[in-house]
């Protein structure tokens, strides 16, 4: 019987919360009553046990009409509400405010208050949002309305050079967690008021604001909707980063290729926006998605933009090598020393064959071995504390290394393999495409290691199928490869000088693709003039 009856009771505990909640529910939905300490009941329930929540009760005007300032501690601006709300309701209270009046909020907004961003509200819900959002919320006596006072405070770290995208050359700030801060970063970088920026609130619990940012007459309208389509069809709970978002609209979710890019870096992301990409800014975090994105964007880096082209081209192409080390070096050893040994001089066959003598191991035992032990020292790296995580890394991985080939468990050409893989991923700028290259990397070496160099053409073929399938936000992610644009190729992986890029991508761009005056081509003064 105890079990029994321990289900009814929680089954009735459950009924009861039901009910509670609904009544809170009600209460949130229900409109401002013109008493204002029923307002006051309602609202004190809803910020039981919340210590920062502070209500200060004033008289003003010849009726001495009751006045509450609420707000949060902490998330407030106080020196707005010491200097200027304070300030105000002083003036007021030798006013002939009647109680009798409902014109009465109207005359304080419009009259008295000298803060710029006033709203007025109706309801329980708006109050309590405008609370939690940093606002001071006012309630007068006599009014079903109540007014919102803007005064979020600048909370947060201050402007720093960014961490993950640091480069040589170029600005030196980067986003902070602060949306307020970061959509100003990107005013000050486009200035004109084709820039939009709206306003979405994500998540029931945390009410996360976001805002889309684009570039009217030159984004493609089609895109700009499809985005604040799947954006305001996000419903969830807490909306805490910015990757919430990213793994609730990008097209393909199972795929390994990211097909939405992040970065902190506001040059970075004004210059998408300016060739007719969308950005999401998420409060609470430093990282903007840009949408839509193309795979070659992953390889590219804001400092190609401003270097000379030559360079920035000559580094391109260093990348791209590192890239298909990155992927595929640890595949082609296994293959070419197991199955297709005559591919190698002999020389170096001796050489190898020599160093792998007495190793108790195949050769592609060794290299999944070691790459998980490198795997795990960059990790360790990564998560440790910075000063620890640099040694443990550096001295982890030559201690482990050079002990592993003294032991003869592992030959010393399966170490300069795996270090030559490991160094070649850290020239892959976007981290969420070499997280994808690293993962494929230990599929190619299960295919090598069944099927030869047959099997890494075949792991090859595969990729590129799916890559040419993906889209992002409906454009094609190989693009401009597949669909083949000429024009658009001249920054992939070349890149061609500034004046020799007139137009905005085709494919990202529909409307204004003109970026310059067509040929503006440098030379020579001429002598004769």
């Amino acid at each position: 019987m105890r079990p029994f009856r321990r289900r009814k009771t929680e089954k009735i505990s459950e009924q009861e919360l039901s009910q509670s909640l609904m009544t809170e529910a009600e209460q949130q939905d229900s409109s401002l009553s013109s008493v204002i300490a029923d307002n006051m009941n309602k609202l004190q329930s809803l910020f039981t046990n919340c210590t920062d929540f502070t209500c200060r009760e004033f008289k003003v005007g010849k009726g001495q009409l009751p006045v509450q300032l609420l707000y949060l501690n902490g998330i407030t601006d106080e020196q707005t509400v010491n200097q200027e709300i304070l300030k105000s309701l002083a003036k007021i209270r030798s006013s002939n405010l009647e109680a009798s009046d409902s014109k009465n909020i109207e005359i304080i907004k419009n009259v008295f208050l000298e803060v710029g961003n006033i709203t007025e509200i109706s309801t329980i819900r708006e109050v309590s949002e405008a609370i939690l959002t940093g606002s001071v919320a006012m309630l007068l006596e006599g009014s079903a309305r109540a007014l919102k006072i803007g005064t979020k405070g600048s909370e947060g770290r201050p402007i720093a050079e960014s961490v993950t995208e640091g480069v040589v050359r170029g600005p030196r700030e980067g986003f902070t967690e602060s949306l307020l801060k970061n959509t100003a970063m990107l005013r000050h970088k486009i200035k004109t008021h084709n820039l939009k920026l709206e306003k979405f609130v994500l998540g029931k619990t945390t009410k996360t604001e976001v805002n889309v940012a684009y570039l009217e007459g030159t984004a493609n309208p089609k895109v700009v909707n499809e985005v604040k389509k799947r954006v305001s069809m996000i419903d969830v709970d807490s909306v805490l980063e910015s990757a919430y978002i990213e793994e609730l609209i990008e097209d393909s979710p199972f795929s390994l290729f990211p097909q939405i890019e992040h970065s902190e870096r506001p040059d970075k992301i004004a210059a998408g926006i300016l060739q007719g990409q969308v950005a999401i800014f998420t409060d609470g975090t430093p990282f903007v998605l840009i949408v839509p994105t193309m795979m070659f964007q992953f390889l590219q880096s804001s400092e190609d933009y401003y270097d000379r082209s030559v360079y920035a081209t000559s580094v391109r192409l260093i990348r791209f090598f590192f890239l298909n080390l990155a992927l595929l070096l640890p595949a082609l050893y296994i293959a070419v020393t197991t199955f297709h040994r005559e591919l190698l001089p002999t020389l170096l066959l001796i050489s190898i064959t020599v160093a792998r003598e007495g190793g108790p191991f195949p050769t592609v035992l060794e290299v999944i071995m070691m790459e998980v032990i490198f795997e795990a020292l960059r990790e360790a790296g990564i998560r440790l504390p910075r000063p620890v995580g640099q040694a443990v890394s550096i001295v982890g991985g030559l201690v482990i290394g050079d002990a592993a080939v003294q032991a003869t468990m592992v030959s010393p050409a399966t170490v300069i393999v795996v270090a030559l893989t490991g160094i070649a991923s850290f020239g892959i700028p976007s981290y969420s495409f070499g997280l994808a290259i690293r993962i494929l990397r230990f599929g190619m070496i299960f295919l090598a290691a069944t099927m030869g160099l047959f099997g890494v053409l075949l792991g090859l073929l595969v990729m590129q199928a799916h890559l040419v399938s993906l889209r992002s936000f409906g454009i094609p992610y190989f693009a401009p490869l597949a669909p083949f644009n000429l024009k658009d190729t001249k920054d992939l992986v070349l890149r061609f000088p500034w004046w020799a890029m007139s137009e905005n991508p085709r494919l990202i761009s529909k409307n204004n693709r003109q970026r310059q005056k067509f040929y503006l081509k440098p030379s020579p003064p001429d002598e004769n003039e």
